[in-house]
Formats: C-alpha cells, sequence, structure tokens
C-alpha cells in the first residue's frame, strides 16, 4: 500500500502528506481551498478535484477534516470502497453515523484521532490513537509509519477518540501552566530565554512547555500549529463528554477561562500558546517584542 489519499489539507493535512511524500508514497489529496490543493502538488502529492476522486485513487484514504459536518459530506459523497482513516477531533457519536454510511458502501473507517501539534506534525512528532477493526488497523500500520513517530491500537472504535480526550485535557492545562511559568518568571525579572532553558530541563517540565515555549518566548503567535478558534471547538467537545461522565474537571474548566479571554482579546487566529499574552496583559507585564 504505497498509495495514500488525504482529504482536508489544512495544517495538519497537509503535513501528513508532506511527511508521506518523504516517505516514498504517491500522495493524492483533495481540499476545498485550492491554495492547498497548489501547495499539496509543490510538495511532490497529487491534488485531485473532488474527494471521490481521491477515493478512486487510493485504497486508503486519511480525513483531516475541520468540522462534523465536513465529515458528514466527505462520507456521503465517497463511494469507492475504500479504507477511511478518520483523524479529525469530533465527536464519538458524529463518528459513528459516518462509519454508518460508509459500511453502507462497504467502506471501513477507523477512529484514529491524532496527538500533537502543527508543528510536531512536520516533524512526524505525532501519536496515533487508532481504534475499530483490528484486522484494518493492522493494513493501516505502513501508513501510519509514514507520518507518525508512533501508533497505538486501542480496541473498539471510539476508544481511539476516548483518548484523544483525555490527552487534550492534559494539552488545555499545560500550555496555561507554561504561560503562567513563564509570566511569572518574566514579572520576576528573569529572561524568557533563560526560563525555558533552565525550567525546561527541570521537574516542572511538560511536553506543551517544550512545542509553545519558543512562542511564548518570542511573543509572537501568528505562526500557528493550532488556532485558538478552532481550538474552541476541542474543548467543547472535552467538556462535554466529562461532564456527561460526571468527571469532575476544576483544572480544565479554568484553563478554558484564559483561552475564552485569548478570543475576546483578538487571537483567534493565533496558536493557542496566546494565552501568554493573556496573562501577561492580566498580570500587568509589558515587554518589547522582536
Amino acid at each position: 500500500m504505497k498509495t495514500v489519499g488525504i482529504i482536508g489539507l489544512g495544517i495538519m493535512g497537509s503535513a501528513m502528506a508532506g511527511n508521506l511524500v518523504k516517505a516514498g508514497f504517491t500522495v493524492h489529496g483533495y481540499d476545498v481551498l485550492p491554495a492547498r490543493r497548489r501547495a499539496l502538488k509543490k510538495a511532490g502529492g497529487e491534488p485531485c478535484g473532488s474527494a471521490p476522486q481521491v477515493a478512486a485513487s487510493a485504497p486508503l484514504v486519511i480525513t483531516s477534516l475541520p468540522s462534523a459536518g465536513a465529515l458528514h459530506q466527505v462520507a456521503a459523497e465517497l463511494e469507492t470502497r475504500c479504507i477511511v482513516i478518520e483523524t479529525s477531533t469530533l465527536q464519538i457519536s458524529d463518528k459513528l453515523l459516518a462509519r454508518e454510511t460508509l459500511a453502507k458502501k462497504q467502506i471501513d473507517m477507523l477512529d484514529c484521532p491524532l496527538s500533537g501539534t502543527g508543528a510536531q506534525a512536520k516533524t512526524r512528532d505525532l501519536s496515533v490513537y487508532a481504534s475499530g477493526d483490528r484486522s484494518v488497523f493492522q493494513k493501516a500500520i505502513p501508513v501510519f509509519k509514514g507520518f507518525s513517530r508512533s501508533h497505538y491500537y486501542l480496541g473498539e472504535f471510539g476508544n481511539g477518540s476516548k483518548m484523544k480526550f483525555v490527552a487534550n485535557l492534559l494539552v488545555a492545562i499545560h500550555n496555561v501552566s507554561a504561560a503562567e511559568a513563564f509570566v511569572l518568571g518574566m514579572k520576576a525579572g528573569l529572561a524568557p530565554k533563560i526560563i525555558y532553558q533552565v525550567a525546561g530541563d527541570g521537574a516542572g517540565s511538560s511536553r506543551m512547555f517544550q512545542v509553545r515555549g519558543p512562542q511564548m518566548v518570542a511573543g509572537r503567535y501568528d505562526e500557528a500549529t493550532m488556532k485558538n478558534e478552532v481550538w474552541q471547538k476541542d474543548m467543547k467537545i472535552i467538556g462535554e463528554f466529562a461532564a456527561k461522565l460526571g468527571v469532575a474537571t476544576p483544572l480544565f474548566n479554568a484553563s478554558g477561562v484564559i483561552y475564552k479571554a485569548a478570543m475576546a482579546q483578538g487571537f483567534a487566529q493565533q496558536d493557542t500558546a496566546a494565552v501568554c499574552a493573556v496573562l501577561e496583559n492580566l498580570s500587568g507585564l509589558r515587554r518589547k517584542h522582536g
């Protein structure tokens, strides 16, 4: 299986496409935005004119979509028998409905959300949380290896999304805690580069501190690997999932206030690391940015 299709060529989809091309795969891709299709061609892939054309060109198709509506539209359009690897962060109920639509056309679908930012996706530093039919999962392993550093089989369909909700809860909290630590250090007179170097080498470090720390050091968030407005969708899904289970999430809820403040302060299109700027404002910290 050296030919792969990708539907949705945004931050994550384009990064997966680029790494699969580098790994020797022929990549057919589609996105509603022509500029993204042109970018795929420049990266060595084969742009297609529609989602059905992608499925007709590849035995395995990765979907990386921004909404449940987009997933349902793609599921309705596909007709060619193939394997669909669904990597988006969406409600499990929406993925189950899409799987049902595809199953009627003998199309297999796995629930495979990804752990990692857009920047990590570019360097193949992603983890795949796969769930669904194990035999279908086995067929997809060579493709997972082409764009990720690790992949896990988590059992029945939907377990991949459940694990993603757990992981993203940690991401939400750790991102804000990293920003809080930076602001405390800077307000105390420490240089942000020193904070990143020294605290990042200590017991209090986290993956989010390492990944988003450089943006917080620079105070620049315009090269978004996860936009705040998109993150709101993920936060909503996690909050509803936890509430349905009756799980208390005080730290997650507290972090949500800071992300909403980022939206209100004009950071909707910027990276979620911009919560550092929010906390700087709340703390009365003013610094010059290069």
